[in-house]
């Protein structure tokens, strides 16, 4: 077994597919629209999901915004230097929430963004 994605819902589909892409680097491996349903999926990551977990995000049509609620936590992904990739989102336009820097009770460096939705986007410095 193994994780095939997570799935996302986005008010605004485009707006999320540019943040994914040109802020975090990810391709968008395929969508599909649902007319019947009123609804699109778009899959994106950094690899073909053939060989990598990716990111569904769900638009439906007659959706413009969700409330994420206090059971979801946030998507990780390992980046070679934090502090670098923070300067980077930034510069972009993305929006850091929490600076690059060692985690409480910990050595791991982490940082926070935030995906046009609100959803937080973990950024875990890979070990030497």
């Amino acid at each position: 077994m193994r994780i095939l994605h997570t799935m996302l819902r986005v008010g605004d589909l485009d707006r999320s597919i540019a943040f994914y892409t040109e802020i975090l680097g990810m391709r968008e491996l395929r969508r599909q629209d649902y007319p019947g349903g009123r609804f699109t999926l778009a899959f994106v990551g950094y690899g073909p999901e053939s060989e990598g977990a990716v990111l569904e995000l769900t638009h439906n049509w007659d959706t413009t915004a969700y409330e994420i609620g206090n059971g979801f936590g946030h998507v990780a992904i390992e980046v070679n230097d934090a502090y670098a990739a923070c300067q980077q989102i930034r510069g972009r336009g993305g929006k850091v929430v929490r600076e690059a820097g060692p985690m409480k009770h910990g050595t791991t460096v982490i940082a926070f963004v935030e995906d046009p939705d609100g959803y937080r986007i973990e950024l875990i410095q890979k070990k030497a």
